[in-house]
């Protein structure tokens, strides 16, 4: 099988981005080529990576989740951001459009729509209401 995304993962907790990893690499056209624990790694990470999706956390210490991705839609405008949350509030999601994303999905959602969504992200497309996908 072909690798037809490299993904960043970005998420202040090892435990949760080593879980997503692990059920990232699960998929054989995916390819997790790396990790950041903070917004400002994550800028770093991905100026060294050029990753074709970051999968980016709101609430990290040092720069939240918001202002890496306003500034690596600066540096690399190609890489698609997807923001994965616990933040349930509904302005949230236009406000990351805003900022660069390309798709917003809580983490309470089951593995099918984060799926879905990494995929409609990586052919670049749009996903920022599950009930509508």
């Amino acid at each position: 099988m072909e690798i037809q995304n490299r993904i960043l993962v970005v998420d202040d907790h090892a435990s949760f981005r080593h879980m997503l990893r692990s059920f990232l690499e699960l998929n054989p056209h995916w390819e997790v080529c790396g990790e950041a624990s903070d917004g400002w790694e994550a800028i770093k990470r991905t100026a060294e990576l050029h990753p074709d999706i970051i999968i980016m956390d709101l609430d990290m210490p040092k720069l939240n989740g918001l202002e890496a991705t306003r500034r690596i839609h600066e540096l690399l405008p190609s890489a698609r951001i997807l923001i994965l949350t616990f933040h349930e509030n509904s302005i949230l999601p236009k406000i990351a459009e805003e900022s660069g994303a390309q798709g917003y999905v809580l983490k309470s959602e089951p593995f099918d729509v984060l799926t879905k969504a990494i995929e409609t992200v990586g052919s670049s497309d749009r996903f920022f209401d599950s009930s509508h996908q």
